[in-house]
């Protein structure tokens, strides 16, 4: 450890140290595991530190940016997490329209800082997540549909390799990498710093809901539905399914990222077949509704997910959705469960020009389980597998980005095969010894 800690410029925490647990807890609950050592990175340097020194010592590697992993990839047990955390510097160059950000970096600290010359990139729907593990799976938020993904936004890459040699990727230089570094996930190297690019926005949003009950919700949704094949790209769809007040409720709208007053007519077009028990038109800043989902309960709470992509939604579709694998509906532990549109500029993008796929989804279904007791685990995350099951003969794969524990067969249904050969081939190159595998991994192919 001394010899480790001579060569940082950041620092190094060891159970029982101050702060060690602050440092291990993530976005869920469930997990619970206790590293050997981590390492608070200052910068690149520190992390290529860390690499050899776990390398040496033949300890797992885990990287943490936000900590929002579901699964809990940044905390290995008893090896070493590079804490990417204190890296969260961000710089702006509003006559370039770019930033550049650390790879420790929250979304919340891009937001401001390019809100304060009215640009933006896409980026998520929850500020506190983390920039790094955002961006590497795709990076799906409000102002995709009018910009692209985030790692559609992505100018270059500085990585730390698996040899510990920090190199750039850009569409000149590491080209290869480049391309699997915009969705293939951490499996190629530690990010330590990302330069997007920047588009002038209005500052501005509206979002819209309107709730039903669940007999309501059906026609309705159909609606919907049919209104999001023409909706303007400042139009995001979304629609959510869960309990009220006890009762299962359905709540649809958009999320609108234009001037305010150009919402008015996609509003008035929801007025449709059924009539909401409740319904609300709220304008925010842009700041503030990227924080609007913001979860003050954070790692409190245990937490577990299943996704889908979906081209179509027919009617079988939506129901399926609205009854969250219950016979009417009703449950007290039944995951809420959200769909959120795509298109727009996310499809413009050819599909093999980045290892991001299934662009020709409509939308995105995640439902999502969070609780507070350690005894409703089993039947919490049972509920939720029989609810994707009843949504999986819609789908037409999976973001790697909501990926929980299927393995090696929810990375099939994330990259088709084509592409899973290719970034296969990007493995054996930049990490032949998968010193990188604690993420949804690809691993290298074995020697013949």
């Amino acid at each position: 450890m001394s010899t480790l800690r001579n060569r940082l410029a950041g620092g190094v925490v060891r159970p029982g140290d101050a702060g060690y647990d602050a440092a291990r807890s993530v976005w869920n609950a469930m997990v619970d595991r206790r590293p050997a050592v981590i390492v608070k990175c200052a910068n690149a340097g520190d992390v290529a530190a860390a690499i050899g020194h776990a390398r040496e010592h033949g300890l797992e590697i885990g990287v943490r940016c936000g900590g929002h992993s579901v699964i809990g990839h940044a905390v290995p047990e008893g090896g070493l997490m590079i804490d990417l955390t204190a890296m969260d510097r961000v710089g702006v160059d509003p006559a370039g329209r770019t930033a550049w950000i650390e790879g420790g970096a929250l979304l919340g600290a891009l937001d401001r800082a390019s809100q304060e010359h009215g640009l933006a990139t896409t980026a998520g729907n929850v500020s506190h997540t983390g920039v790094g593990g955002l961006t590497l799976g795709g990076g799906m938020g409000w102002l995709a549909r009018a910009h692209g993904l985030t790692c559609d936004n992505v100018e270059s890459f500085e990585v730390v390799t698996a040899t510990g040699d920090t190199v750039t990727a850009s569409a000149t230089e590491n080209t290869e990498l480049f391309w699997g570094l915009r969705g293939g996930g951490g499996n190629f190297g530690v990010v330590t710093r990302f330069r997007f690019r920047l588009h002038p926005i209005s500052g501005r949003a509206v979002v819209a809901g309107f709730t039903y009950t669940l007999d309501d919700a059906l026609p309705a949704m159909r609606r919907w539905r049919d209104l999001m094949a023409t909706a303007p790209r400042h139009a995001t769809f979304t629609a959510w399914v869960g309990a009220a007040d006890g009762q299962p409720r359905a709540s649809l709208g958009f999320v609108w990222t234009g001037d305010p007053a150009d919402s008015d007519a996609l509003r008035r077009e929801f007025a449709g077949p059924s009539t909401p028990i409740e319904q609300s038109v709220t304008e925010y800043s842009y700041v503030d509704l990227q924080r609007r989902e913001d979860d003050d309960q954070g790692h409190a709470l245990r937490r577990y997910w299943k996704g889908h992509y979906l081209r179509r939604l027919p009617d079988e579709a939506i129901e399926a959705f609205l009854l969250r694998g219950a016979p009417d509906g009703s449950g007290d532990l039944l995951p809420a469960a959200s769909l959120q549109s795509y298109g727009g500029a996310i499809a413009d993008v050819p599909d093999d020009a980045t290892a991001f796929s299934h662009r020709d989804a409509l939308v995105e279904f995640v439902s999502a389980s969070r609780w507070e007791e350690p005894a409703e685990d089993l039947e919490r995350m049972a509920l939720a597998r029989r609810y994707s099951a009843t949504m999986e003969p819609f789908s037409s794969g999976a973001y790697v980005n909501a990926l929980t524990d299927e393995g090696s067969a929810g990375v099939r249904r994330a990259y088709p095969e084509h592409k899973l050969a290719r970034l296969t081939a990007l493995k054996n190159v930049w990490d032949p010894d998968n010193v990188f595998h604690l993420n949804h991994n690809i691993p290298p192919a074995r020697p013949a």
